[in-house]
């Protein structure tokens, strides 16, 4: 039984240690937790024994477990376990140990992640761990973060200071802080990056600088060890400079050679966008440019073409050879083969054409050299005034012929020649080929130079024709003042030959009478003998002054100016001749008015001041106290008288001044002429001077018709010698005198005394005078256009001079050479406006025309003028008696007469008036 009971415990114990054997060894050694003892039949201490083993290897798993729970979490990155089991001693210690780790763990895992997401993620540099109480390795680890995050700031700032450097163009910085490893590898990246940009950067600003400043094509960016992205901006920089070299290049080398006149060339580098559109723009500028240089071109050909046809047409005095000129030139520029040059001749309807020039033109029976207007088509050329061009004519239409064969020209042009819209000629050309249009341009704008020379050559031959008329018109002039002074002197002698022979007054009566009658008869025949040469040289030369076609030199009008002043001349003497016979025929007549002292004053002082001026000498006139306001006297014989007293004194003045003086006379003076002594007032005029004087033998002389103080003075300052002696006429007619007072070499005082109040010494004299001719001015709108005008005088000069005056009005003239011619013309042309008839006419003179156009009840209201030479007493009332209309005498004045005409004109028709126009006004 103990054996039993032995063996018994014995295998209960080896169950016991073989359990605890086994439980230790998977807890202990396998690692094996929750195993349990499990010793069958065991009881009492073995079995607390089991149950104590059991219980210690439940505590130690659940709290290995517990431990592996925090590690495991802690392992994982779960920093929040703890260690919660109830345990004690040694477990107690090592749970409380795991838990501060764990702690500590979280800590530093916070400071670390708070480091790591500053610096890694948010870029906060600077940052440091802070971990309390860590010590040992911990302690190493949270300062190894700190230098790891210390290093890393100073390294990103540095880099940070390269890159930013760089961003801002600053090449020069690198990174010089102490590295390893990769970032030591970074940096060097970074510094071997900032010197490839700082040499790409150099050398891209030497390529942009040689190109685009300093203008040096051909430059290339050079970038050693560049590569990547590096490399491809160094190659498209460099294919940019190579491109714009090449774009540039071409641009300049076209530039160049169009600068050298070569606009052949354009720009065919390829390129893109502006510079393609800049490359488009040169081309057409170019295009455009040889436009405009081929338009220039032909401007330039056709200009200086103008300008060799007016300078070669200058000068050119004959239609012909001009034509022929023209012919010769014209055809060879133009290219023309065949050429002829019709002149237009006769007006309006009556215009007809002939060959007078030709180039490579070869007669035939079939075409003919003259030409009317509408016939050919050289005659409706020069009727519609156009331009005509065939094109293609017929095989068989003309041939242009050579020694060598012949051809049908291609173009065939007709142009008219037109000055201010008249025909002067017509030019046809004939070409192998088409005219240009450059052709076509020259050919029309010649036709008006041509236009121009033709009619300076007409009007030079017609200018011509006038100088030689007035020449002629002007000799005879001459010859008969001559004859008059000649017959003048001769009256004269004759006069004091009737004085001397005659010894008893009837007999010196019946002389006298008869002397009278041949110086009336004289007079009034010169008067219309030189009158009637006198009207043609006035209104010629007037015409010729006035230069309207602007054809005649500087030179020319001086010319014509002279020769219309000594006309003027000319016709002064004749007025002063017949004033002198009036008034030695007791016929001046007078015609007394109140006169304004003031009147006279501004009249002489507005009618010499420019004289005293021009010859800068002084002019005064003076009015004296006691001076009435005015004088009861004829003003114009006045005037005319103070006039001639005037003119004298300036006449004979060089220097110092002319003075006249209005003042009364001493009533203590007694004069020769009694009406004087009789008059209640007298007035005296003094015209003083500081001329040459006049020596006191000859103060007496200068009052006789024809003598001056010296004979050398006519020639030296001109005049008849007349003035004087009408001068004092005129005073005793209106009752006065003039006395003169005169040193040689100081001057003169010429005096007229005049009564206040005229009293006339013959009432007769106031009934007798003539109506003074008022002929009111013509209207500026006046228009004579087709107006028909017959003129009827026997001398081609005085026809040919009112003819001139009339067509430049647009009149249109016909003429008869007398009184028969007259009456002819007007039966077969009664559609005439007026007529203008002279009086003095061989076979029929004018006053008997008249009368037989008046005898004619169709011409009872034509308005008839008479022009005549004739200017003495009676002539007026003798033509207005046969039927005139009106009256005006010769020389004609152009004005004068066009109103005349303008006023007889508008009349309505009426029957011949019994009086003129001018008598009315």
């Amino acid at each position: 039984e103990l054996k039993n009971t032995i063996n018994v415990m014995v295998d209960q114990l080896n169950s016991f240690a073989a359990e605890v054997t086994r439980v230790a060894k998977e807890v202990g050694t396998e690692g094996k937790l929750g195993g349990q003892a499990d010793v069958k039949g065991v009881s009492g201490t073995w079995k607390d024994l089991t149950d104590n083993v059991n219980f210690m290897a439940s505590n130690l798993t659940k709290q290995v477990r517990g431990i592996v729970k925090v590690v495991t979490a802690v392992a994982n990155g779960d920093l929040n376990q703890k260690f919660v089991l109830e345990a004690k001693g040694e477990v107690a210690a090592l749970a409380e140990t795991i838990n501060d780790m764990t702690d500590t763990l979280r800590t530093f895992a916070d400071q670390v992640t708070t480091v790591a997401r500053e610096v890694g993620i948010e870029g906060k540099l600077g940052a440091q761990a802070k971990v309390p109480g860590v010590s040992g390795t911990w302690r190493d680890l949270t300062e190894n973060v700190n230098f790891m995050a210390s290093n890393l700031t100073k390294q990103v700032r540095g880099i940070v200071k390269v890159v930013t450097a760089v961003a801002d163009g600053d090449l020069n910085q690198k990174f010089v802080l102490e590295a390893k490893g990769e970032v030591a590898a970074l940096a060097e990246t970074i510094n071997n990056m900032t010197d490839t940009l700082r040499t790409f950067a150099d050398q891209v600003t030497s390529v942009a600088r040689e190109v685009g400043i300093e203008g040096k094509l051909g430059g290339q960016a050079k970038v050693p060890g560049a590569s990547g992205t590096w490399k491809d901006l160094t190659d498209n920089v460099n294919q940019l400079a190579g491109n714009l070299t090449a774009q540039v290049r071409a641009i300049a080398e076209v530039s160049t050679a169009v600068t050298k006149g070569d606009l052949t060339r354009s720009v065919t580098v390829e390129a893109q966008g502006e510079v393609a559109a800049l490359k488009d723009n040169i081309n057409q500028m170019i295009g455009n440019l040889k436009d405009t240089t081929w338009k220039n071109t032909e401007q330039d050909w056709l200009k200086t073409n103008l300008a060799k046809f007016s300078g070669m047409m200058q000068g050119q005095r004959s239609i012909t050879s001009v034509a022929q000129l023209i012919m010769s030139e014209l055809n060879p520029l133009v290219e023309s083969r065949l050429g002829t040059f019709y002149i237009a001749e006769g007006e309006g309807e009556n215009t007809s054409l002939s060959l007078i020039a030709s180039y490579a033109f070869r007669e035939r029976k079939n075409l003919a050299n003259r030409y009317s207007l509408k016939e050919g088509l050289v005659g409706q050329c020069a009727f519609e005034k156009k331009t005509i061009l065939l094109t293609n004519p017929p095989d068989n239409y003309i041939q242009i012929e050579s020694s060598l064969g012949e051809g049908t020209p291609v173009n065939i042009i007709v142009l008219p020649v037109l000055f201010e819209g008249d025909l002067k000629a017509v030019i046809e050309l004939a070409s192998f080929k088409p005219f240009s249009q450059n052709y076509l341009n020259f050919l029309a704008q010649l036709m008006d130079s041509i236009g121009v020379i033709l009619n300076m050559i007409s009007s030079s031959m017609r200018t011509e024709e006038l100088l030689k008329e007035l020449k002629k018109s002007n000799a005879e002039l001459e010859a008969q003042a001559k004859e008059l002074e000649d017959k003048a002197k001769l009256l004269e002698v004759k006069n004091q030959e009737v004085e001397l022979a005659s010894g008893s007054l009837e007999e010196k009566a019946e002389q006298l009478s008869l002397i009278s009658k041949y110086k009336s008869e004289f007079l009034a025949n010169m008067s219309h003998e030189l009158r009637t040469p006198l009207n043609s040289l006035l209104i010629l030369s007037q015409s010729l002054v006035e230069n309207r076609e602007k054809n005649l030199t500087a030179e020319q009008v001086k010319y014509a100016t002279t020769i219309h002043s000594a006309g003027q001349d000319l016709l002064a003497l004749i007025n002063e001749i017949l004033d002198l016979s009036k008034v030695e025929a007791g016929k001046m007549p007078i015609d007394p008015k109140g006169v304004k002292v003031a009147q006279i004053r501004d009249y002489l002082d507005s009618t010499f001041k420019p004289v005293a001026d021009h010859k800068d000498l002084e002019f005064k006139i003076e009015i004296q106290d006691g001076v009435p306001d005015g004088v009861f006297t004829d003003e114009n014989r006045l005037q005319q008288i103070l006039k001639n007293l005037l003119s004298n004194a300036f006449k004979f003045t060089e220097k110092g001044g002319v003075t006249l003086t209005i003042g009364p006379a001493s009533r203590d003076r007694r004069f020769e002429m009694e009406t004087l002594n009789q008059a209640k007032n007298v007035i005296a005029l003094s015209v003083s001077d500081t001329g040459i004087g006049i020596p006191m033998e000859k103060q007496k002389l200068i009052f006789e018709a024809f003598q001056q103080a010296d004979g050398t003075i006519s020639r030296k300052y001109g005049g008849t010698g007349l003035g004087l002696t009408i001068s004092r006429e005129i005073a005793r007619l209106l009752g006065g005198i003039i006395e003169v007072e005169s040193t040689p070499g100081v001057g003169s005082v010429f005096t007229l005394y005049l009564p206040q109040k005229y009293v006339s010494q013959d009432i007769l004299a106031l009934t007798e005078r003539e109506p003074a001719v008022v002929i009111p001015p013509l209207p500026k709108d006046a228009n004579f256009t087709g107006c028909r005008v017959l003129v009827v005088d026997d001398d081609m000069r005085n026809v040919y001079a009112i003819t001139s005056i009339l067509e430049s009005h647009g009149i249109i003239v016909s003429f008869a050479e007398n009184g028969k011619q007259a009456i002819r013309s007007l039966k077969e042309n009664p559609a005439v406006d007026i007529v203008l008839m002279d009086t003095m006419m061989p076979e029929m003179d004018g006053l008997e025309a008249m009368r037989a156009i008046r005898a004619m009840n169709e011409f009872q209201n034509l308005p008839i003028i008479s022009l005549t030479a004739k200017a003495m007493k009676g002539d007026r009332e003798r033509c207005l008696a046969a039927g005139a209309s009106d009256y005006i005498t010769k020389p004609v004045d152009p004005n004068n007469l066009l109103s005349l005409m303008f006023v007889w004109l508008k009349k309505s028709p009426q029957p011949a008036p019994d009086r003129s126009f001018a008598e009315v006004i």
